[in-house]
C-alpha cells in the first residue's frame, strides 16, 4: 500500500475510553477521510453537523445524508473508508461499546 494520500485524513479525538465504552470525535474538512478500516466493536454515531457522508465499500460506493443529532448503529465487521462527501466541514461523535 502506498504511504501518499490523496485526501486529507479526518481528525479523531477519543473524548473517552473506559471499560464499557470509547467516545470519539471525529471532524473532517471537505474531502477528508477516515482510511479504510474495519469496525472492531459495536457503535453509534451521533452527527454533530449536517454530515454528507460518501461511503466507499467493497460492493461500491454510496453517499448518505445525516442531519445533526440523527443517530444510527451499526454493528461489529463493518468495513469502509467514510469521506465527507460535501463542501463544509462535518463532524460526528462515535460510540463504540465493548
Amino acid at each position: 500500500m502506498s504511504q501518499f494520500r490523496a485526501r486529507p485524513p479526518a481528525m479523531p479525538t477519543v473524548l473517552l475510553d473506559d471499560a464499557v465504552v470509547r467516545v470519539t470525535r471525529w471532524d473532517f474538512e471537505p474531502g477528508a477521510d477516515t482510511g479504510h478500516h474495519v469496525h472492531g466493536l459495536g457503535y453509534v454515531v451521533v452527527p454533530m453537523t449536517d454530515c454528507d457522508f460518501l461511503i466507499e465499500e467493497e460492493t461500491g460506493d454510496r453517499r448518505v445524508h445525516s442531519k445533526a443529532g440523527a443517530v444510527y448503529r451499526r454493528e461489529a465487521g463493518v468495513a469502509h473508508n467514510v469521506v465527507n462527501g460535501g463542501d463544509k466541514p462535518m463532524s460526528f461523535i462515535e460510540i463504540e461499546y465493548k
